[in-house]
């Protein structure tokens, strides 16, 4: 097999990669170790930054985003009883739009298979050979037969746990990684929205996010502790904790369910530094990993396809100024969302064996946020999605 670009990881940096450079004219060919079924059945972000809406629209594939999706134009903020709106219209001009990554990723899907790119799935054994090199391939197992795909250029979108970011040689990359010492219990559930914007809670008990994918599809999210498990919390005791995260006006009104799903993520923040190695490029989950409290990782990576996709067409074409610049200039995006992704993640949680002085800070924290329009403003300002 030959291409042009291939790109190991059929997620949705994948697929937007792919489905930007073949709407350009670039060819490619897209190497997914699940199942479709499975891609698509993972529970994701749901929050997208006004430049994502904006890239998805450029890709052509934003007909059902654009109708089903919900456009917000704040969030809330809270500290037990105080709820602070942080006006993202008013502050920015801009909204962000809550449509899940399920169905970002379901259309494009649709739109590649439209295009017919080939994307293969459940491949297995996947090495990517020559990547520093003019001339790179990739060898992979493929309905039971070795195969070998060479390529000009390698797109690594395969996540934290795949082989491109491991490709590259441990002496020339630099990993920086911080594990908080909590997760996040999360369902999903067939009720009402307890508000109609998502709300970030603060609490004595710790922290929680209201969120929804749908006017009768809510997500939830409680903050707790990395031993346990979801099979250690039925429905009632997620929903007791839940409440007694919220502000009470919240809690008392709010409809609750049986859980349709159910799930603890771990939170950490991670960089892999550089993207690039030779003709192989990292993008998404893949290089970095940061905590879902500001909305960041999926957007992340739409910033790194965006500047990706620019490059490699400008490549193919024979100008490589786009990839010698890629790595530097997708990093200096990635670093300021870790920054507010950090900082979102120690204002909002309790750490275990903290002492008061952190309590006071937190608290004082969000005050400052409910006197001082600027505070406001530079949180909806990384909210909605700093400039690509």
């Amino acid at each position: 097999m030959k291409t042009q670009i291939a790109i190991i990881g059929g997620g949705p940096s994948g697929l937007l990669l792919s489905q930007l450079l073949n709407r350009a004219g670039v060819e490619t060919v897209i190497l997914e170790r699940a199942s479709r079924s499975h891609v698509l059945g993972r529970i994701r972000a749901g929050v997208l930054e006004w430049g994502t809406v904006e890239l998805l629209e450029a890709a052509g594939v934003a007909d059902r985003l654009n109708a089903e999706g919900m456009v917000h134009e704040g969030c809330f903020v809270t500290d037990d009883e105080l709820m602070v709106r942080i006006d993202f219209k008013a502050l920015t001009g801009k909204t962000v739009m809550v449509y899940g990554q399920t169905e970002v990723t379901a259309d494009l899907y649709d739109a590649q298979d439209a295009m017919g790119t080939t994307i293969l799935h459940e491949v297995s054994d996947v090495s990517i050979h020559g990547g520093d090199t003019e001339a790179p391939h990739v060898t992979f197992t493929h309905d039971g037969m070795q195969k070998r795909l060479d390529c000009a250029y390698v797109a690594g979108c395969d996540g934290f746990h795949g082989v491109s970011r491991k490709t590259i040689p441990a002496e020339k990359r630099q990993e920086f990684e911080r594990v908080y010492p909590f997760g996040w219990l999360g369902i999903l559930s067939r009720t009402a929205p307890a508000n109609h914007e998502l709300i970030y809670a603060n609490s004595p008990n710790g922290f929680a996010l209201a969120s929804m994918r749908g006017p009768q599809l809510s997500r939830y999210y409680v903050q707790v502790p990395l031993s346990d498990k979801p099979e250690d919390w039925s429905d009632a005791r997620f929903w007791e904790k839940l409440k007694s995260c919220l502000p009470s006006e919240v809690a008392q009104t709010m409809e609750t369910g049986p859980s349709i799903e159910k799930s603890i993520a771990p939170l950490r923040s991670f960089v892999s530094e550089p993207l690039r190695w030779g003709r192989l490029f990292l993008a998404g989950d893949a290089a970095h990993i940061v905590p879902p409290t500001g909305a960041k990782g999926l957007n992340l990576a739409a910033s790194d396809i965006f500047y990706l996709h620019q490059a490699l067409i400008e490549a193919v074409r024979g100008d490589t100024g786009g990839i010698d610049a890629y790595s530097e200039r997708a990093l200096a995006r990635i670093w300021k969302a870790m920054r507010f992704s950090w900082q979102m993640t120690t204002m909002l949680h309790r750490f275990e064996g903290e002492d008061s002085f952190a309590e006071q800070m937190r608290r004082a924290t969000l005050l400052h946020l409910s006197q001082s329009e600027t505070a406001r403003r530079e949180l909806a300002e990384n909210y909605i999605g700093l400039p690509f």
